[in-house]
């Protein structure tokens, strides 16, 4: 059992998502960076279950010892006041607290314990969906159920998707309705994530005019899913997450791979974007690898070189040991 001793807001339990409920108007949901959820499961196997941290402090108590995998935009971690690699799982024993603090870094953090968090289940998954009434927040006081696990420390290496980049994005059946010139402009843009985002999607800011079809205001409804890039009627981008609303009317000019969809989602506010366009073979080609998994060697830092006896005594200059 684990404890939450301290928690900001929206906190999450958060898994996979609910795929295949479309028709019924419930987006998939799940986590924000499905990345991490990949590896959590490379780091521990069974990851099930986690906590996502958007960029809030969290503070945990563990009643059973557990292996702890830290995925995701890095935090500031600590174990009974003993500092935590970030991309790595860890060992931590019964009756210690596990406490996180945001770097600003990115967005979303996740926090997994082998076999995973044992919640409830709602429609085949135990991931909140907060717009669709499922689930709540995590809030000081609760208490989560998991079995307890042990391990050897692991660590994985991670390529940086937590500043903005390049965003490879697909056409849509809407993109032939933007001008080709309009196009082009749109991959030459700089855009700027704007402080305005939650796991619906996330506002684009640029310089200069927005983008628009010619008569988008008559578009019917249609479809839509995460990673569509939405022009809404000031012209101002959204790229829409894993809770968007399942229709809308505002004309998609491209949709991000899945692939990149973490980076969209993990550039905090003020990172640097830019959209490029690519084939369905490229998109596909892009589908990253599982991350390779190595022992966690821990180099004595500052903190553990004060902690330690490194000298037995002193030997003066005339030979005589004091």
């Amino acid at each position: 059992m684990t404890t939450v001793v301290a928690c900001g807001p929206l906190v999450t339990i958060q898994d996979a998502g609910r795929p295949g409920h479309l028709a019924r108007g419930l987006a998939r949901g799940g986590a924000a960076d499905r990345r991490a959820l990949d590896e959590a499961a490379a780091l521990l196997g069974d990851c099930g279950a986690g906590i996502e941290i958007p960029g809030a402090p969290l503070t945990l108590r563990l009643s059973a010892p557990a292996m702890v995998a830290l995925t995701g935009a890095p935090m500031r971690a600590e174990a009974g006041g003993r500092a935590l690699d970030w991309h790595a799982a860890h060992p931590i024993p019964a009756e210690a607290d596990v406490t996180l603090r945001p770097t600003g870094q990115g967005v979303y953090s996740y926090l997994h314990m082998r076999g995973g968090f044992d919640t409830e289940v709602v429609m085949g998954s135990r991931a909140a969906h907060l717009i669709a009434g499922i689930g709540q927040p995590l809030a000081s006081g609760d208490r989560l159920a998991h079995a307890p696990s042990d391990g050897d420390a692991r660590v994985i290496a991670v390529a940086d998707r937590f500043d903005g980049g390049v965003l490879r994005v697909l056409p849509t059946p809407q993109t032939a309705l933007f001008p080709e010139a309009e196009i082009a402009r749109f991959e030459a843009t700089t855009f700027r994530r704007d402080t305005r985002g939650n796991r619906q999607g996330v506002r684009l800011t640029l310089d200069g005019d927005g983008f628009a079809t010619e008569g988008q205001l008559d578009l019917l409804s249609d479809f839509i899913l995460p990673g569509d890039v939405q022009m809404t009627g000031d012209g101002v981008p959204y790229i829409l997450g894993p809770e968007c609303q399942t229709t809308g009317g505002y004309p998609r000019i491209g949709t991000v791979i899945e692939a990149d969809l973490p980076r969209a989602m993990q550039a905090p506010p003020g990172a640097a974007l830019r959209f490029r366009f690519v084939t369905l073979d490229e998109a596909r080609a892009a589908r990253p690898r599982l991350p390779e998994v190595a022992p966690l060697v821990r180099h004595a830092g500052t903190a553990e070189l004060l902690r330690a006896n490194l000298i037995g005594g002193v030997i003066s200059a005339k030979g005589e040991t004091e």
